[in-house]
Parts: C-alpha cells; structure tokens; sequence
C-alpha cells in the first residue's frame, strides 16, 4: 500500500480545511443576510480557521485568507470593492506568525495565554488590513472603529474556538511535528512488543 508524501498530505489537509471554511463562512453569512439583515454585527468563522491552519501549515493560510473572504462576500452579496476589502485584509492576519518566530509554535500552542493574544492578533490584524484597504475606495478614516465593533463577536468566537482544538490532539498543532511525533509515537509501541 502505497502511503502519501508529505506534500501530499499538506494538499489534502489544505482542501479540507478550505472547505470547511467554504462551507461554514458561507452558511453564517447567508444565515446573517437573510435573517439578520438589520444587525450591526458580524460572525466570521475565517479567524478561528485561518488561526489554526497558520498553526497547521504556516504561510499555506493565505489560500484560506482569500477564500474566507470571496466565501462572506459572495454569501453576502458583497460589490467588487468589498471583494478586495475581504480578500486582501484577511490577508493581514498572517501578520499573526510574527508570534512563531517571537516565542515559538509550541507556546503559543501549549499556553492558553499566547493562544489568546495569538488570535487576537490575527483578528486585529485582519480587521487593520480590512480597513487599509477600504481606505483606497474612500472609506472615511474613522470606519476602523466600525471594522473592529461590527466584528468583535467574531473575537470571542474564535479565541473559544482555537482553545478547544488545543484539547485534540494535532489539531492546533504544527503538522510537520505531529507527523515526526505520531511516527516516533508508532515506532516506540512496536519496540515494546
């Protein structure tokens, strides 16, 4: 039986993961425009994700990036600018990873602490990124504060999400090392019968 390369097994966790994104951002943001339409605030499922597969694959997020945000304006019915202002402000969160390099991946996995500024920095910059680029159509400058209140739901939501899957074992985990850990995991029960 033949077993997956490494990029193999990045590609298909990177499709899973882009499609649960997919799927889940574009189920809240219909929900959110035909039930609620009135409503001055927001749920996005893109931060919890792209916080993950950052922890996951790194770099790779951009791709989750983009499509979190073509997923909440095509569900929403966004204009052409609004496509920009979604797709390349989210972009912005990967400023995020600045953290890996700061105190590593396994504080910010192991510490809930650096988990939770972890994501709120991926949030605060994905909301900064959003507004930077609605600056160059127009948008006042004072709309950052509207950025930040109309989405600040999405905050708490994914810091409880990112924290729960610090409690499955390799979901918020650096694949690369998960896949070495498991081996090593396998290779030491086989020693031992």
């Amino acid at each position: 039986m033949n077993s997956l390369s490494f990029k193999q097994y990045r590609a298909i966790d990177l499709c899973i993961w882009t499609v649960i994104l997919l799927v889940f951002e574009s189920v809240t943001a219909m929900a959110a425009a035909r039930w609620f339409p009135g409503e001055l605030y927001t749920l996005s499922q893109t931060t919890a994700v792209l916080c993950i597969v950052m922890m996951r694959w790194g770099g790779y997020a951009v791709v989750h990036a983009v499509a979190g945000g073509a997923a909440f304006c095509f569900a929403s019915g966004g204009s052409a600018e609004q496509f920009a202002v979604y797709c390349v402000g989210n972009c912005f969160a990967l400023l995020a990873l600045v953290l890996f390099k700061a105190v590593g991946k396994e504080k910010v996995r192991e510490k809930v602490h650096i988990t939770v500024i972890y994501t709120a920095a991926a949030f605060c910059a994905m909301q900064l990124g959003r507004w930077l680029v609605s600056l160059i159509f127009g948008a006042p400058l004072d709309s950052l504060v509207m950025f930040f209140a109309s989405d600040s739901l999405t905050l708490l939501y994914s810091a409880v999400v990112v924290l729960i899957s610090r409690r499955a074992d390799g979901l918020f985990e650096d694949q690369r090392s998960y896949l070495i850990r498991t081996e090593s995991e396998r290779r030491q029960r086989e020693a031992d019968f």
